[in-house]
């Protein structure tokens, strides 16, 4: 880029402004801290601001892409730049999965992402300080609505992925109109994320019909991710039911679905990841687990 010089305006003929120069001129002269008192202040106006802006403070996280490239960058306060959630093929697995491998001792927590946000932080916060990682399968109008949430979730290291724009009986539809399903919400994880999502899950259904299985690789998802895990949260039968649910059925290579709008949820996940770490079971994301 060529160097660019700003042209200094000619002195002014103004016999106002003249006037003024000649006064601020006699004023400098008769006091002589005065400049070095305004440089001290506008030194201290300067260090209150980047106090201000300290890491210290609050921040809210978001993933936003960039118009140059369409690629994400990370809002104020993020250690580094998040990658877009992009899908993957997985040869030699089926197009609606269910499970894992068997022979590795990891599974995969999988969550509709929609409701309260404070329990999906709650429980975000719960997995990352077990060390532990999950999937989650996002709802449009949710993101809508709570737009930090996509940035917080794959900042902590997890999957994140599409679970239709606003949780339908996507099986009951038309073609055109599940596929408006898929597409308004990969196009929401888009603008947010720069990528469409690493998943897609159907909606109000474990499994999808071959016509929305179609769509969805019309849209881009190779695979629909379907579990064999069902913990029965959404029925709220009380967090140790979950907990009981979960770990009375999960095995090696398991994909396990949970919501994060539920308060059962919240109360169960870290009593999961004990269970799990005590079992010798490692929380992994989907993409990781199939890896």
């Amino acid at each position: 880029m060529g160097r660019v010089t700003t042209p200094v305006p000619p002195p002014s003929s103004d016999p106002e402004t003249d006037h003024e120069t000649d006064r601020e001129t006699d004023t400098a002269r008769t006091a002589p801290g005065r400049r070095a008192a305004l440089r001290a202040g506008a030194g201290l106006a300067a260090g209150a601001l980047a106090a201000a802006c300290s890491p210290g403070d609050t921040v809210v996280h978001r993933a936003l892409p960039s118009r140059a490239t369409g690629t994400p960058r990370s809002a104020i306060g993020s250690r580094a730049p998040v990658a877009a959630p992009v899908p993957r093929s997985f040869p030699g697995r089926p197009a609606q999965i269910t499970s894992g491998p068997r022979n590795r001792p990891q599974v995969a927590l999988t969550f509709h992402g929609q409701g309260d946000p404070s329990y999906a932080k709650a429980i975000l916060d719960a997995a990352e300080k077990a060390g532990a990682k999950v999937t989650v399968l996002a709802v449009g109008t949710w993101l809508d609505e709570h737009p930090e949430v996509a940035g917080r979730i794959l900042e902590g290291g997890h999957d994140l992925g599409n679970h239709t724009l606003r949780h339908l009986n996507i099986n009951a539809m038309s073609e055109s109109q599940a596929f408006a399903e898929i597409k308004g919400c990969a196009e929401r994880l888009r603008h947010l994320t720069g990528g469409i999502g690493a998943w897609f899950r159907p909606s109000q259904a474990q499994r999808a019909t071959p016509l929305v299985e179609r769509l969805a690789r019309r849209a881009g998802y190779p695979h629909i991710l379907s579990y064999e895990v069902d913990s029965l949260d959404y029925t709220s039968p009380g967090a140790a039911a979950v907990t009981r649910k979960v770990t009375d059925d999960i095995r090696n290579g398991s994909v396990v679905s949970l919501h994060f709008g539920y308060p059962d949820t919240v109360a169960a996940v870290p009593d999961i990841l004990h269970a799990l770490k005590d079992r010798g079971l490692a929380a992994v994301t989907t993409t990781e687990l199939l890896s």
